[in-house]
């Protein structure tokens, strides 16, 4: 119950549900991108049916996402005041290039998608949702910048116990911000895919769907996505651990349960649990020669465990424990890799039974239920991810520069924490109950919904407003 304990955990909260939604409306927002070409194109109705019907929702992803970063932004100032100080002349520039740049790009052309469906031509229609798709991952380049930087920090300088910025580029060559931007995109397509995927088979299941094609359809654009998706997100983080060897390898060590070092070849460990205070393995299983194949693409070659890695910066930055939790960090990993895995097998699989040859899995319920659940996973995934991103780097806020106890607001308290943590976590479940609900709306409203409400524009308009008609 100490303040930098409640501060912390008020700021994973605010973070993970602002993060359940990001890669959703990302993600969404580039399949709808996708099936309101595949209309411009062909000039199939049904596909101007799947956009309308999915951009419903995914607009009620992007309105959410929006309304829980709002909330968000207030950690800094409530509670984390010293370390926005800290880091304000860093940050301020990212954040200001993705408010003013990449938000207003996206928020404006976002209003010209949903208000000019009959005003423009289909073509330009379109370009409207494909610069909301780019500014939308523009908007996390630019915050990712500012992360990337407590990862690895570079093109700054402390003056007067502040880090100041020497380079702007500097700041966009960091090798931590391209390795997170490819991991977090290829995450957000995952995350559009199988969330069409999963719901699609949900509408499936039921036994008075009066649209199965409809719904088939777009489950064969949303597998597609996620297979694709799928292979950029392993293929990224891969490419991310690799580079944490040399970069943060407490974080790496931690993620593989390795306080000793390890042998050359290096075992890499399936399951274990650590004794966190005893700084050992309790048990593990492990599997000869992963390890340094995952670490170095070879057969060959050693990693240090966490006690080596500690006393090197005891002598580095001075007498602290620098063990991040390890059991966490272990489990979220395998559970972030587990879950991509399954995805990737998942998107696979289902693209093979339902080929035109052999549409085995729409006649079986258990392979839609299996699709169904999966709509759960990426939120599982990203979760998961983004907890070894920022708990892998304990003790510090910014690596090697600035710690947690120093990043906390020094006139919080206990009292205070305890009551802003209640609000918000009754605020986001009701913002959470209030987004399911809606969207479980829009899918009973079914994808012929939009076309009726247009019927129905056009029949009032035809009635002269002195009729009969008109008052019935």
């Amino acid at each position: 119950m100490s303040i930098v304990a409640l501060g912390r955990f008020q700021f994973a909260m605010t973070t993970i549900y602002h993060y359940f939604f990001v890669p959703f409306s990302i993600g969404t927002g580039l399949v709808v991108a996708i099936m309101e070409t595949m209309y411009v194109i062909t000039k199939k109705d049904e596909y101007l049916k799947m956009t309308k019907f999915w951009g419903n929702i995914f607009l009620l992803s992007f309105a959410v996402g929006v309304v829980t970063g709002i909330i968000q932004e207030f950690q800094f100032g409530m509670n984390w005041s010293a370390y926005s100080r800290f880091v304000g002349d860093i940050f301020g520039a990212p954040l200001a290039v993705e408010a003013l740049l990449a938000f207003f790009m996206e928020s404006t052309f976002l209003g010209l998608w949903i208000f000019t469906w009959k005003m423009v031509s289909p073509k330009l229609h379109v370009t409207f949702m494909w610069i909301v798709t780019l500014a939308s991952s523009l908007s996390a380049l630019w915050i990712l910048a500012a992360n990337s930087f407590m990862q690895h920090p570079t093109g700054y300088t402390i003056k007067n116990g502040h880090a100041v910025m020497t380079s702007f580029s500097a700041l966009l060559k960091n090798p931590q911000l391209w390795y997170e931007f490819g991991h977090v995109i290829a995450a957000a397509i995952v995350t559009g895919g199988i969330i069409i995927t999963g719901l699609s088979a949900f509408q499936l299941l039921k036994k008075k769907e009066g649209n199965p094609d409809f719904y088939k359809k777009s489950m064969h654009i949303g597998l597609l996505v996620a297979l694709f998706g799928s292979i950029a997100v392993l293929t990224a983080g891969d490419l991310q651990m690799k580079a944490l060897v040399k970069e943060q390898p407490m974080k790496f060590a931690a993620t593989e349960g390795l306080y000793k070092n390890s042998g050359d070849p290096a075992s890499w460990t399936l399951v274990a649990w650590a004794n966190e205070n005893g700084h050992k393995r309790v048990w593990g299983i492990e599997v000869p020669y992963v390890l340094s194949i995952l670490a170095y693409d070879e057969p060959s070659g050693s990693v240090k465990g966490m006690n080596a890695i500690n006393k090197q910066l005891v002598k580095e930055y001075g007498n602290r424990n620098y063990y991040p939790p390890v059991n966490t960090l272990f489990w979220s990993f395998r559970i972030m890799a587990g879950f991509g895995t399954l995805m990737l097998l998942v998107s696979l699989l289902g693209l093979f039974f339902t080929r035109k040859k052999n549409q085995l899995l729409y006649r079986q319920k258990w392979m839609l239920w299996i699709l169904g659940l999966c709509t759960f996973t990426p939120f599982l995934a990203n979760t998961t991810g983004w907890l070894v991103t920022e708990l892998g780097r304990y003790p510090w806020t910014v690596y090697g520069l600035f710690t947690i106890k120093q990043s906390i607001s020094p006139n919080v308290s206990v009292a205070s924490l305890l009551i802003s943590n209640t609000v918000y976590f009754l605020l986001f479940t009701g913002i959470g109950a209030t987004m399911i609900s809606l969207v479980v709306r829009e899918l009973k409203k079914g994808p012929d919904y939009e076309e009726k409400l247009d019927e129905e524009e056009k029949r009032a308009a035809k009635i002269d407003p002195f009729d009969k008609e008109a008052f019935e």
